[in-house]
């Protein structure tokens, strides 16, 4: 309660003021009722407030019916937005203007309890003639000023009656009023708050691509979110407030772990009987005394793993048919069925001699595909020891030898599944390994090493060899059913001295890339040594001609590359290059005559057999056909 010179001091500053506002003292009511449409607007903003205030105000009103008063809620600015009160005394107060959208300021109302107590931000009581307006005169008002949390005034609370009943307690059970109000203010902000931050941590596990869920110490599931309903084919309601064991059949023993202090981190897991493996991570929940009151466990999809690390330790196929260069009619149609089969779930066999670029194939087939984003996982057959080739490829689990990693370690097939494994050299496989590759063939899953439980696997398979698989079938090294699994899709790399006309354009390519790759300008290439690289077989293929020009843009046009023996004979235009008898004979056994003796010299090379007769394949091979010439071509 104010003192009363205080008190005092506070009533004639306000008649003061009203007298300055240009307030009348004979007016019959507020000078400002708000229409009902900006009334409206009003009670919508402060909608929270009343909703909040007025149940208070009729708990208030339980004490005071019929004992003449009446409660007014308003806002900020004084502005009447809700009435509870005695008939009486609200027909009465109606007659003077006081109803809902009345504005109750001293600019319109004068000197009152709530325009006044709002004005000084504090609470007060106002009697009969300390009321600026006479007709006010007759009543006592009690007025409290609510507050938001910040302290911002937001409304004020009024108990108003004939001033006969002023009593300070009055003032006392408005103000207990307000305070409840505040604080339950700050409750539905802490729950708006709370619901608000509940809303943001569901958005947040929802996006997320982890399975989350939390667990009490009693093993009952209480939050679960979307990706782990996903990834064990749930839903939500089938596992919330059910026990856990639903989702994590060892829960026990890893909240024991939990509570003796050890960690539970980067754990394989299979989940149920669905053959799915996750990585597995449990955390403990602590209240502010330490102790543990639940569990968070984390896992994510083994496969999903598998894709990242396969991205970032380089498993991809970088390698697309753009990148395969030639313009030969061998090389184009090889492009093209290749292209015809990328999007084909068949194994795939790539045979040609080394060199040639089976793995680039292999890469371009991955890359226009439906697979293209998932990995591309390449092995060599023949470059792994035989004791560790099971072990590459299928994997093995916790134990399962000696020197084998805690939690054990995932093969070639499980890193590739939802791509393509690509198995080079094929025919290098051990036969005893060839049995169980014929089983994933055929199963679509595998057992890792020291592991009884078979893991579903999805993987296109391309194999690659420079061998002739048949005649391995025939030697016995290599399984005749095994083969014909493989190569459902058989495709054959021509050797680069069949690609007429692929050498020059294979030259100018890699001088290019070669002298960016060594920082330094393409060097002319003597005319000799051109010829040369035209001329010489190339055995090596593909990636010895590659060195070889990288060997040459090194050394600013010149080499040290041998080309020895083995260069073909390409003087087109010296009939001494040709050794041909002649005696008399007719036109077409002279033309028989120099096609076997090119052919025999060019050691069956069909291509520079056309290059240096001088005609094309297929007119080769009629001219063979029609001579019936029979050297093994």
């Amino acid at each position: 309660m104010f003192q009363i010179d205080i008190y005092h001091e506070i009533i004639n500053s306000s008649h003061n003021r009203c007298s300055k506002y240009g307030v009348e003292k004979n007016i019959s009511c507020p000078s400002r009722i708000l229409e009902k449409k900006e009334f409206n607007i009003t009670t919508r903003r402060n909608s929270q407030l009343i909703k909040i205030a007025r149940p208070f105000m009729e708990i208030l009103y339980d004490f005071l019916k019929g004992s003449g008063f009446s409660l007014y809620l308003t806002d900020k600015n004084g502005v009447v937005l809700t009435i509870i009160g005695d008939e009486d005394i609200i027909e009465d107060q109606t007659k003077m203007g006081i109803v809902e959208g009345s504005d109750m300021s001293e600019k319109s109302a004068g000197t009152n309890g709530i325009g006044t107590a709002i004005y000084e931000n504090c609470s007060l009581q106002i009697v009969g003639e300390e009321h600026f307006i006479k007709v006010f005169h007759v009543w006592t008002c009690s007025s409290a000023i609510i507050h938001s949390e910040e302290g911002d005034i937001i409304g004020c609370l009024n108990l108003t009656g004939g001033r006969q009943l002023a009593h300070p307690h009055t003032l006392g059970l408005v103000v207990a009023g307000v305070k409840s109000i505040e604080n339950h203010l700050k409750v539905e902000k802490t729950q708006k708050e709370l619901f608000k931050a509940h809303q943001y941590l569901n958005k947040v596990m929802n996006s997320l691509n982890l399975g989350i869920f939390t667990v009490d110490t009693e093993g009952i599931v209480k939050a679960i979110n979307n990706s782990a309903c996903d990834m064990m084919n749930i839903k939500e309601e089938e596992v919330i407030n059910k026990n856990v064991d639903i989702v994590l059949d060892n829960w026990k023993y890893i909240l024991g772990q939990l509570k003796s202090g050890q960690s539970y981190e980067d754990r394989e897991i299979i989940y149920s009987d669905k053959k799915k493996r996750f990585n597995l991570n449990v955390y403990p929940i602590k209240d502010k005394d330490e102790n543990i009151t639940g569990m968070v466990g984390i896992f994510k999809d083994m496969q999903n793993i598998y894709n990242l690390v396969n991205k970032y330790i380089g498993r991809t196929a970088k390698y697309t048919f753009k990148d395969i260069i030639g313009g030969s009619e061998e090389v184009l149609r090889l492009k093209e069925q290749s292209k015809n089969i990328a999007n084909s779930p068949s194994t795939v066999l790539i045979q040609g001699e080394s060199g040639t670029g089976k793995e680039l194939i292999a890469q371009s087939i991955h890359n226009n595909s439906d697979r293209r984003n998932n990995s591309f996982v390449a092995i060599n057959c023949g470059a792994i020891p035989k004791s560790l080739i099971e072990s590459e490829l299928f994997g093995y689990e916790e134990g399962a030898f000696t020197g084998a990693k805690r939690g054990g370690c995932a093969g070639k097939f499980e890193l590739a599944s939802g791509g393509t494994l690509f198995l080079d050299e094929i025919g290098e496989m051990p036969l005893d390994m060839q049995v169980n590759l014929l089983r994933v063939l055929q199963e679509g899953c595998i057992t890792r090493i020291g592991g009884n439980k078979c893991i579903n696997v999805n993987v296109r398979i391309i194999a690659s060899t420079n061998k002739n698989l048949k005649k391995e079938v025939e030697k016995g090294t290599f399984r005749d059913d095994l083969y014909y699994r493989l190569s459902v899709i058989p495709i054959y790399i021509p050797p680069l001295r069949e690609r007429l006309g692929d050498i020059e354009i294979l030259i100018q390519h890699f001088l290019k890339i070669k002298a960016i790759k060594l920082g330094k300008s393409i060097p002319r290439i003597r005319e000799n040594i051109y010829e040369q690289l035209l001329n010489y077989n190339w055995p090596g293929n593909v990636r010895e001609l590659e060195n070889c020009i990288e060997n040459i843009v090194n050394m600013d046009g010149n080499t040290s590359f041998s080309f020895d023996n083995k260069a073909l004979v390409r003087e087109r235009n010296n009939s001494s290059s040709i050794n041909l008898e002649y005696d008399m004979c007719s036109l077409e056994e002279l033309e028989k005559r120099a096609i076997v003796v090119c052919i025999d010299n060019c050691e069956g090379n069909i291509t520079k057999s056309c290059r240096i007769l001088g005609i094309n394949r297929s007119t080769l091979y009629a001219k063979i056909k029609k001579y019936k010439i029979t050297h093994s071509v």
